[in-house]
């Protein structure tokens, strides 16, 4: 028997448990919607991204992918994605950040016409350095709030020059990926990185959105105590109901064992917080970038620093505190950790796809805006999903139709 290489395994196994997305195939395969298209696509590349640039392919699509996080990448599946079925990847787990550039770049050198991002750095380089390259794209997908927060600025400024889907806040996105997948996988990565005892610890949640939620829900499961940290007092009034401790971020960090920060915002965790901080906290970060904890001035204002697992550096304060922090504050669940599960990303892909194929049919009609994911697209994915595991659920007769429609009855 021929001895399968891990990332062929790791793909055949991603594939195995996404049915939604191999409902999509079967027809793809057939259709061949993306024939003669180039895609080009900068996301984490592991086993899930793997299988939906591999739909796009089997689509008829020619794909060109690099990652969008220089620790996030899987080098088996690149291996196999490249030997095995002919991709062109550009992508290593440890990129610097000349090389992160020069990977965007070989993108953006195979001229996309249609480009799938997530953080918005493939779509900046189309808007700045790389802007010649531009002439031919018809549009793209964003997967993360980061990046859907960067295009709507764009679009404010009228810097956007080309229509952007904001797959992210499609329903049968956000509500499952952000919520579940994030909780998962970032307590997934954390536990990876540390195999440390989370019951009994104090965690503050850095930010109450819903990957926010997500890890705080998962924190609790699994029996920490529980602090959220917040700007927006309607998300803050939400944690108190849910029954979390709320509290500014200095005073959080001082009694707290350990930190998530989930907001996407830069240096909400600063080096004043951190000064003050419980000794041997552990610091992780599960937003898009890693800018979300002050690295820069924690290097230079500690007295020392070393590496003390293999994802974990600790650094050591003047004041003789130590501090630890996960994968360079950078994405802990796929630079720590394996990403989120194979089922969660099976309906953000499918999202993902069935947008692109709108695009591409619809593009002509389309301005230079952040459009929603069409409603209809959200409502197959949640079909698929619902047939995949044997559920059914109930249609409203024709009576109840018209009566949710009209303003006159009442009764």
């Amino acid at each position: 028997m021929e001895m399968k290489s891990n990332g062929y395994m790791r793909l055949d196994w991603a594939r195995t448990h996404m049915p939604v997305v191999n409902s999509i195939r079967d027809r793809m395969i057939r259709e061949k919607p993306f024939k003669g298209v180039r895609i080009g696509m900068a996301l984490h590349v592991e086993a899930k991204t793997g299988i939906l640039a591999l739909l796009m392919q089997e689509g008829g699509a020619d794909v060109t992918m690099s990652s969008c996080n220089p620790l996030s990448t899987d080098d088996a599946v690149v291996k196999s994605l490249k030997e095995d079925y002919g991709m062109k990847v550009f992508a290593r787990k440890g990129e610097t950040e000349e090389e992160y550039y020069e990977y965007l770049n070989k993108v953006i050198d195979s001229r996309p016409q249609i480009v799938v991002d997530d953080g918005g750095d493939l779509v900046k380089l189309l808007h700045t350095s790389r802007s010649e390259m531009r002439e031919g794209v018809i549009g793209g997908n964003e997967e993360t709030t980061t990046g859907v927060n960067r295009l709507r600025n764009m679009e404010k400024k009228g810097d956007l020059k080309f229509p952007m889907f904001d797959v992210n806040d499609a329903s049968m996105k956000h509500l499952f990926d952000n919520r579940y997948g994030t909780g998962q996988s970032a307590l997934d990565g954390i536990m990876n990185a540390t195999n440390i005892l989370i019951a009994g610890k104090r965690v503050s949640v850095v930010g109450f959105g819903y990957c926010g939620k997500g890890v705080a829900l998962r924190m609790k499961g699994m029996g920490a105590r529980v602090t959220v940290t917040e700007v927006d007092p309607v998300k803050a009034n939400e944690a108190t109901m849910e029954g979390y401790d709320v509290m500014p971020i200095k005073e959080a960090l001082k009694v707290s064992d350990m930190v998530v920060t989930v907001t996407g915002v830069k240096s909400v965790v600063d080096f004043e917080a951190l000064s003050n901080a419980k000794d041997g906290i552990i610091l992780s970060n599960a937003g898009h970038f890693n800018n979300e904890i002050d690295l820069d001035k924690l290097e230079t204002m500690s007295k020392e620093s070393e590496q003390v697992r293999d994802y974990v550096k600790g650094y050591t304060l003047q004041n003789g505190k130590k501090i630890y922090v996960i994968a360079d504050g950078r994405l802990v669940n796929l630079a720590a950790g394996q990403g989120h599960p194979v089922e969660i990303m099976d309906m953000s892909f499918a999202i993902q796809a069935l947008t692109a194929e709108h695009l591409l049919k619809n593009h002509k009609s389309l301005e230079n805006k952040v459009y929603p994911v069409p409603y209809e697209v959200d409502q197959d994915v949640a079909r698929i999903r619902l047939e995949s595991i044997g559920i059914k659920i109930d249609q409203p007769t024709e009576e109840q139709i018209r009566y949710s429609e009209s303003w006159e009855e009442g009764t």
